[in-house]
């Protein structure tokens, strides 16, 4: 990474991490990043769509499934090991100073698996329901982005890491929403 992306990418993640500290962030980013805090809201995508969309339902959340399951193995297994980025609790500059709001995490940072699974699922659902209830759209990618947010200010990713998981993430979704789309090419939110 050149070196003047590195000290941006330090510099922002000291004021999420430092400057905007406050009580309330630190009590709920930590919930906002936690995948069991949503397990209601992924139970209600499933159920909506099944008992909406029946057959087609059950198709769009399984592809909505394969996009999350494929976003996810590509950014851990794969491009992880590649990057080998540290995370922000164990970079020689960043380490000394990280308000750590969780534990660090095992494994390497760039990009964020959260960032990349959440915003392949948002970008998915946003394709899928944005045409007929736009604030679908919004919703998803403010929680998305809220996710990402909130891995940077509890301290586990930099926000380089985060940029880069939703840009893949979202690549994902979009990719695996096409592959929906030919396979029912009539489903209309």
């Amino acid at each position: 990474m050149p070196d003047f992306l590195l000290q941006l990418d330090r510099h922002l993640f000291y004021f999420v991490n430092h400057d905007l500290s406050n009580a309330f962030f630190d009590w709920i980013m930590p919930l906002m990043r936690n995948p069991r805090f949503w397990i209601p809201l992924y139970i209600f995508i499933i159920a909506f769509c099944i008992y909406r969309y029946k057959k087609q339902g059950a198709i769009l959340v399984l592809m909505l499934a394969l996009a999350a399951g494929f976003a996810d193995f590509t950014s851990a297994t794969l491009i992880k090991k590649q990057a080998q980025r540290d995370r922000p609790c164990r970079d020689v500059v960043t380490a000394q100073t990280v308000i750590s709001r969780v534990p660090c995490g095992t494994g390497y940072s760039f990009p964020s698996t959260h960032a990349t699974d959440h915003f392949a699922l948002a970008i998915f659902l946003c394709l899928a329901f944005f045409r007929k209830w736009k604030w679908v759209g919004i919703a998803v990618i403010f929680w998305a982005v809220l996710i990402c947010f909130a891995q940077v200010y509890v301290g586990v990713h930099f926000p380089v890491d985060v940029t880069a998981g939703a840009i893949y993430g979202g690549l994902v979704g979009w990719l695996f929403f096409f592959g929906f789309k030919k396979w029912q090419p009539d489903f209309v939110a």
